[in-house]
């Protein structure tokens, strides 16, 4: 008897539960964009050489068009469609709204996903290639435009926001600190 090629498996994306039969070579990203009507990750190069399928799994960066979906079974999946807290938007969708890091908006899920783990990353003392001092006792390095441009790099813009994208990546990441430091506060005070 041949084995099954395929299953039944249940994704958790944004905080929901979605039970669907897929066959094992159908990626996340078709998963997401064609069984489940989540067409905010978007198909560049079906190659993972452009980013605008990132989401997060388990929170950190992964191009969707090369992750299966039945490897991701079980792993909690964010996309651009969970990233907003009703009808407010994340301090990263924010920053990309107001300093127009975006041109036609193809690669903007993408960018905003991928942007969501290079702070995370970043917060957690994560180096990049273009980081000084790579010491664990050194500490996260000051986010600095070349640092946001390379913990961005795999993130393609057919536009050329690159300018926008690091200053949007950059004041989402202050703003999510200051966040961080206002609730220590009045934790602390509490």
């Amino acid at each position: 008897m041949a084995p099954s090629t395929s299953s039944v498996i249940t994704l958790h994306i944004n905080g929901e539960k979605y039970t669907l039969p897929v066959d094992h070579r159908t990626t996340l990203l078709d998963a997401l964009r064609e069984r489940l009507d989540l067409t905010g990750s978007k198909k560049g190069c079906d190659q993972g050489q452009c980013g605008a399928c990132t989401v997060l799994l388990d929170g950190r960066r992964a191009v969707s068009c090369l992750q299966l979906a039945v490897a991701a079974e079980g792993r909690e999946i964010t996309t651009i469609e969970g990233v907003a807290n009703g009808d407010r938007l994340h301090p990263v969708q924010q920053a990309f709204l107001d300093l127009d890091g975006y041109q036609c908006g193809y690669c903007t899920p993408g960018q905003i996903c991928s942007a969501l783990g290079v702070i995370e990353e970043h917060a957690a003392g994560w180096p990049s290639a273009v980081t000084a001092d790579v010491r664990p006792e050194a500490g996260a390095p000051p986010l600095s435009a070349d640092e946001i441009r390379e913990r961005m790099s795999g993130n393609l813009c057919r536009c050329g926001a690159y300018v926008s994208i690091v200053q949007a990546v950059a004041r989402a990441a202050e703003t999510q600190a200051g966040e961080a430091r206002t609730a220590k506060s009045e934790e602390a005070a509490a």
